[in-house]
């Protein structure tokens, strides 16, 4: 009977890359990134879990979200600044954790910054549109006489 040895992993330093590691730029965003991540996830689980609790659960549940329900919630601002502050984090969370993924598999440089450029622009575009829809949303739009919230004037 014979015994074989098998080679440690990586053991060929002829073909296997050198680990090297860089000082760093002393700079500590990707420490605030990761912290923001953490500290987003827990927020967004609140928010979240209170948005769906109050659409799904309270009063008649599915079926009262109609115009009218997102009107009259929107008309208060507290429902306001609570929709846009989970449409920011989920973005923000959102947008930072994809740029981790570019950050750990694009290889070449030109590629990383095309997809976080690409990344930041529809983050941004996205943040804008939400916040826009949020705060300029007219519960009483002029012509419509049909699903009209019982707060707006009757035509």
């Amino acid at each position: 009977m014979s015994t074989e040895s098998i080679a440690a992993p990586r053991s060929d330093s002829a073909r296997s890359p050198k680990y090297s590691r860089s000082k760093g730029s002393g700079s500590s965003f990707e420490m605030v990134a990761w912290l923001f991540m953490r500290l987003s996830g827990v927020v967004l689980i609140v928010l979240i879990f209170g948005h769906l609790f109050v659409n799904l659960m309270v009063g008649e549940g599915i079926h009262a979200i109609d115009f009218g329900f997102v009107a009259g919630k929107w008309a208060d601002p507290f429902w306001q600044v609570w929709d846009l502050a989970m449409l920011w984090l989920a973005m923000l969370h959102g947008t930072n954790g994809v740029r981790t993924i570019i950050n750990d598999y694009a290889e070449r440089n030109r590629t990383r910054m095309t997809l976080k450029t690409v990344l930041y622009i529809a983050s941004t575009v996205i943040i804008v549109l939400g916040t826009l829809v949020v705060f300029t949303f007219d519960p009483c739009p002029p012509g419509a006489v049909i699903d009209l919230p019982s707060f707006c004037p009757v035509p």
